[in-house]
C-alpha cells in the first residue's frame, strides 16, 4: 500500500445523538504482532452500532430502540454501563461489518494473504472457545467506518465469489448472528420456526438460513414488506402487530428466533410446542417482557441466549456463499461521509435487508 500515514473515518465521539458522529482525519493503524491490515471497501450498518452510540445497553434503559434514538436526539447522555453492560471505548470507530481487501501483514503473518479479499469475523473469541469470552469489532476496538482497520489475521476470511463488495458487507453481522441463532437452537428439516422481524437485515438472514435447512418458517413483517419476505422462502408470513395465537395457534411451533422481544414476548413462548427452543439476540422492541413462568417451565421450554459466535458459525457462512446457498439483500449504499442519512433512513424501516457505507478510495 502507498506511504499515506491518515485515512477518513467517522469517529463516534460519545454517547448520543447524531452529532456525535465525527467525519475526520485519523492515523492508519499500526500492526502489532498477529494483525492484519484491511483497506475497506464496504461496511454495513447494523442496529447494534446505533444502540451503542445511544448507550441502549444499559440497565438503565427500558424502552425499544426506535424510543431510544428519539431521545438521544433531545439530549446528551452519558452511559457509564451503555456499551454490552460495560463502558465503551470513547472515542471509537464503529462499524461492525466489513468487506475489504488485506493490503499489509504484521512481520509474523504470512505475506502471501496481502491482495486477499476478505469478510471479517466481528464477533472474536481470542481466548478460545472453551469459554464464552468475546470481543466484538467497532464495540470493543476500533471498526470498519473507515478507510482502513485493522484486526487479528485469525478473524479475515478469505472468500471467492461474484458478489460485489457491498453485497459481501450485508453478511458478518447480521448472518452471523442469524446463523448462531440457528445453530444453537439447532434447528433441523423437521421444525416450524417462527421468525420475527422478518424484514431486518437479522430477520431476513434467519428466514434464508433457516430454509436452507429445509424447516418451514413462518414470519413476522409489516404489510408492505410481506411479499419481499415470501420472495426469500417464508411459508407464511404474518402482518406486524396481528394477534399470534389467532394467526398461528397454541403450541404450533418448535422454534422461535426472535430479536423483537417488546409486548409479543409472552405470546410467543405460548406458540412454542412442549420441548420447544426460543432463541434471541436482540430486543428492539423492548428489552422489558412479561412471562408467564407456568408456560416456560410446564412445557419444558428452552430460552436461548445468543450474544458469542460457536466456532461454525462464520465459516459455515462462507462455504454457503461460495455454494451459492443464500443471497445477500442489498437495500442501498451511501458514502461513509453520509452516515447521518444512512442511520435516520435506516431507523424509518422502510427497507429490507441491509444500508452499506462505502469509504472513498
Amino acid at each position: 500500500m502507498k506511504s499515506q500515514t491518515t485515512m477518513k473515518a467517522v469517529v463516534t465521539t460519545g454517547n448520543g445523538g447524531y452529532d456525535r458522529l465525527d467525519y475526520r482525519d485519523v492515523p492508519i493503524p499500526e500492526l502489532l504482532k498477529g494483525e492484519v491490515l484491511i483497506r475497506v471497501k464496504a461496511a454495513g450498518i447494523n442496529n447494534t452500532e446505533i444502540n451503542t452510540r445511544l448507550g441502549w445497553y444499559s440497565d438503565s434503559v427500558t424502552t425499544a430502540t426506535d424510543d431510544s434514538a428519539t431521545l438521544a436526539e433531545q439530549q446528551d447522555v452519558e452511559v457509564a454501563d451503555g456499551g454490552w453492560n460495560e463502558s465503551t471505548p470513547f472515542p471509537l470507530i464503529q462499524g461492525t461489518d466489513c468487506c475489504g481487501e488485506i493490503v499489509a501483514v504484521a512481520k509474523d503473518i504470512d505475506a502471501g494473504r496481502i491482495g486477499s479479499r476478505v469478510l471479517v469475523r466481528p464477533c472474536m473469541r481470542l481466548k478460545g472457545f472453551d469459554t464464552l469470552d468475546h470481543i466484538w469489532m467497532a464495540s470493543d476496538f476500533d471498526g470498519a467506518f473507515a478507510q482502513f482497520v485493522k484486526v487479528p489475521a485469525s478473524e479475515a476470511f478469505s472468500i471467492h465469489n461474484d458478489w460485489s463488495d457491498a453485497e459481501l458487507a450485508t453478511i458478518p453481522c447480521a448472518y452471523g448472528t442469524a446463523e448462531n441463532m440457528v445453530h444453537r437452537a439447532s434447528v433441523d428439516q423437521d421444525d416450524h420456526v417462527l421468525v420475527t422481524g422478518a424484514s431486518g437485515g437479522v430477520g431476513s438472514a434467519v428466514v434464508q438460513l433457516v430454509k436452507r435447512r429445509g424447516a418451514r418458517v413462518t414470519a413476522i413483517a409489516g404489510k408492505a414488506k410481506m411479499e419481499a419476505i415470501y420472495a426469500i422462502g417464508a411459508d407464511t408470513v404474518i402482518e406486524r402487530d396481528a394477534d399470534l395465537i389467532e394467526s398461528v395457534g397454541d403450541s404450533q411451533v418448535d422454534v422461535v428466533i426472535d430479536n423483537v422481544a417488546g409486548a409479543d414476548f409472552g405470546q410467543m413462548l405460548k406458540m412454542l410446542k412442549r420441548g420447544g427452543r426460543y432463541a434471541s439476540s436482540g430486543a428492539i422492541a423492548g428489552p422489558m417482557v412479561s412471562m408467564d413462568m407456568r408456560d416456560f417451565y410446564l412445557k419444558d421450554l428452552n430460552l436461548i441466549g445468543c450474544t458469542a459466535w460457536d466456532e461454525p458459525v462464520f465459516p459455515n457462512l462462507i462455504g454457503y456463499i461460495e455454494a451459492g446457498e443464500i443471497k445477500p439483500l442489498l437495500a442501498k449504499t451511501f458514502a461513509l461521509q453520509d452516515i447521518v442519512e444512512a442511520q435516520l433512513a435506516f431507523l424509518r424501516k422502510q427497507h429490507v435487508g441491509k444500508f452499506v457505507l462505502i469509504p472513498p478510495a
